[in-house]
């Protein structure tokens, strides 16, 4: 069976190397024996003092950090974006600022609700974060795979998160926990007709469109703004799978979108995305016929058409799965001079949320670790300590501000400050739920998807459906029907069928 350069990367390690190096200690510290512990005679009992083994056996109980709630399992390359249309007018974002430039990059793929062991294939949204990063300072955009989402009000997250992940009694996954949720909210029939379409199972993250899915705000030289949305179009064609092909893989091969990832670059295959921007001025998005900023809708392209704006290229593997890519920390709050946040509910939830994991999961200096550290500027702020303080900590510099002692100063009159925009209303807790739900989802089966892919749509829905109870059943289908009337009849019917199958099969057991 022919290897493939994942197959055979510690043999392409081995030919760099002319001699084996000296092994030490994790202080550097040479070691004269590795594989024997320190007794008391051949048969006696180990000592304290053997201080090899303690810190071995040490650092190994401490290697693991916590698991990412969500988007646990995935894959990270790196790379370049470069400039190929100037978008200037609508931003003075210096990554931006003329065609031909090139910004360094990393970004990290992933699954969303499964663990880091799941199956590259499953049933799910696909993560699609980049880190860009900038002279001034590190830009995250931090999306999926959709241009949607589930919820459009970051209150339900945790609640919705739960119902993806397992049973607390069972430990297992639940059809009624996901169908009662989906159901109760009418919102999320949109994102979960792409989600049991083909395309929530991409062929491998090569093939997948990227996109930044929250609405943000493109800030020009001259302090004017426009609302914005980011995507990402593969230049390698949209490629997916059918229900039974993501079966069969994830069987075979659980690593397959990591695995094909990794290979394509080694073969100098290089994966690229044309980055576009949809754009809305601030009097459209007054006067817009559906809440702009609602993170479960698409904005039309016939009436906010793609600007192409440059490509990424992703030409480099991790060298470290760990340091690189496990480690690597996003955040829809890093933004630069030129983009700023959106009054979009689901943004202004993660804006928090992100850093706020981050600091759990990696600790307080998070951003310190390499791959997180914005290396292209230099950090200056009264921040300090912390544990895994692993720069030089700021020297001689004092820690508070104002201060009469040279400490940096902000920005505010060198055209850094965010753009200033009025806001009025009554503060309440507002009710969207009756918001229209299910307008674009009825657009997408009718007109986005051929009837090869609204047969497959139907299918995957109906064979996840019929284990959850009758009840869920027939809400769902009610949801269904009011995006598209043949829509919830083709589910229905879909759904018979499966439930005949079974029947049949159960009673060829007895």
């Amino acid at each position: 069976m022919p290897r493939d350069s994942a197959a055979n990367q510690l043999s392409e390690f081995k030919k760099t190397q002319t001699a084996p190096e000296r092994l030490t200690t994790g202080l550097g510290c040479p070691l004269s024996d590795r594989l024997n512990s320190l007794t008391v005679g051949p048969r006696g009992p180990i000592l304290l003092q053997d201080l090899q083994l303690i810190d071995e056996m040490a650092h190994f109980d401490r290697e693991r950090i916590p698991e990412r709630v969500v988007h646990a399992k995935g894959a990270g390359a790196f790379g370049y974006f470069e400039v190929t249309h100037d978008i200037t007018k609508y931003t003075k974002a210096k990554i931006f600022s003329e065609i031909g430039k090139r910004t360094p990059l990393g970004v990290r793929f992933s699954t969303v609700g499964g663990e880091s062991g799941s199956a590259d294939t499953a049933r799910d949204p696909r993560g699609f974060a980049v880190k860009f990063y900038t002279e001034d300072g590190n830009w995250d955009l931090v999306g999926n795979n959709t241009p949607i989402f589930f919820i459009r009000d970051p209150v339900l997250f945790p609640s919705f998160i739960h119902t993806q992940k397992r049973n607390p009694v069972t430990h297992l996954k639940d059809a009624d926990m996901f169908w009662d949720f989906m159901t109760l909210r009418p919102e999320s029939t949109h994102q979960a007709s792409f989600l049991f379409s083909d395309r929530g199972t991409p062929a491998g993250y090569m093939y997948m469109n990227g996109y930044g899915s929250h609405t943000f705000k493109l800030v020009n030289a001259k302090g004017e703004a426009v609302y914005c949305k980011f995507h990402y179009k593969t230049d390698q064609g949209i490629k997916n799978l059918t229900a039974s092909e993501a079966d069969d893989i994830a069987g075979s091969d659980p690593d397959y979108c990591i695995r094909s990832l990794y290979n394509s670059i080694c073969k100098g295959e290089y994966p690229s995305y044309t980055m576009y921007i949809q754009v809305m001025t601030f009097d459209q998005a007054e006067n817009w016929k559906f809440n702009p900023f609602d993170l479960t809708k698409v904005w039309p392209h016939g009436e906010f058409p793609l600007i192409p704006v440059g490509r990424i290229t992703l030409d480099r593997n991790p060298k470290s799965y760990f340091a690189e890519v496990e480690q690597l920390a996003f955040s829809p709050a890093n933004l630069v001079p030129g983009i700023e946040p959106s009054p979009d509910k689901m943004l202004q939830g993660r804006l928090f949320a992100y850093n706020d994991t981050h600091r759990h999961r990696l600790g307080a200096n998070y951003h310190q670790i390499p791959v997180n550290c914005p290396y292209r500027t230099t950090v200056r702020n009264y921040q300090r300590d912390g544990p895994m303080t692993v720069d030089t900590n700021q020297p001689c510099a004092p820690n508070y501000y104002p201060n009469s002692f040279s400490g940096p100063v902000d920005c505010k009159r060198t055209g850094f400050g965010e753009c200033t925009y009025t806001l009025s209303g009554d503060v309440s807790r507002y009710n969207s739920a009756d918001d229209d739900n299910f307008t674009q989802a009825g657009i997408f089966y009718r007109k986005v998807l051929n009837d090869e892919d609204r047969q497959h749509l139907v299918e995957n829905i109906a064979n996840h459906l019929v284990n959850a109870q009758d009840f869920l059943q027939e809400r769902a289908i009610g949801n269904f029907t009011q995006a598209c009337p043949e829509y919830g009849a083709s589910v229905r019917k879909a759904l018979e069928k499966v439930k005949t199958q079974l029947s049949k099969a159960s009673a060829a057991k007895l």
